[in-house]
């Protein structure tokens, strides 16, 4: 054999190594174009989702504030009831005191009859406790004894569940016409 029939050997031996080299490359390159269109595919779909999600993050913020204007009423109005609620209460402290002090006058005795016949309205100062120091003390005018059409004109005493009666209907009649339950 000689070297020129060597090399021509040697380079179709060299040959053969790149035509194999170039199909394996080859194959490895249609993967890869494959790979490429799934990944096309992959962030299509990516995309698409990212738009999904950003359409529902800005519903979702319109709902949130929404749920803020709407909580920020509702609190609102809550504030409003329970100052109103708190003035209520305040009134009923007054009444509850006015109620007392009633009671403490009848107890200590009053429409007393006189010799002649005649009606007298007698008012005693009533007991107050240190409990009692946020009510005002009644006016001196209405400790003296004198003809009952010179005190000033009140409604005759009705019983204690007289005034509770009337004062639950009158509470009743205000929760209804305020729309609360009764």
């Amino acid at each position: 054999m000689t070297v020129g029939i060597m090399i021509e050997l040697l380079v179709a031996f060299l040959l053969v190594l790149t035509i194999g080299y170039c199909v394996t490359l080859n194959g490895r390159l249609k993967r890869l174009r494959n790979d490429e269109e799934a990944l096309r595919a992959t962030i299509a779909e990516l995309i698409t989702a990212t738009e999904i999600a950003e359409r529902a993050i800005l519903g979702l913020k319109a709902t949130a504030g929404d749920c803020d204007k709407n909580l920020t009423h509702r609190l609102k109005e809550a504030e409003r009831l329970s100052s109103e609620l708190q003035y209520y209460v305040t009134q009923g402290d007054g009444v509850v005191g006015r109620l007392v002090k009633i009671s403490d006058a009848v107890r200590n005795g009053t429409n007393k009859t006189v010799a002649g016949g005649e009606r007298t309205h007698v008012r005693h100062e009533p007991r107050f406790d240190a409990e009692d120091a946020e009510y005002p003390r009644m006016s001196s005018k209405y400790a003296e004894v004198g003809p009952m059409h010179a005190a000033p004109q009140v409604e005759a005493p009705r019983s204690l569940k007289d005034v509770a009666a009337a004062t639950s209907e009158r509470l009743t009649a205000i929760r209804q016409k305020r729309g609360y339950a009764a």
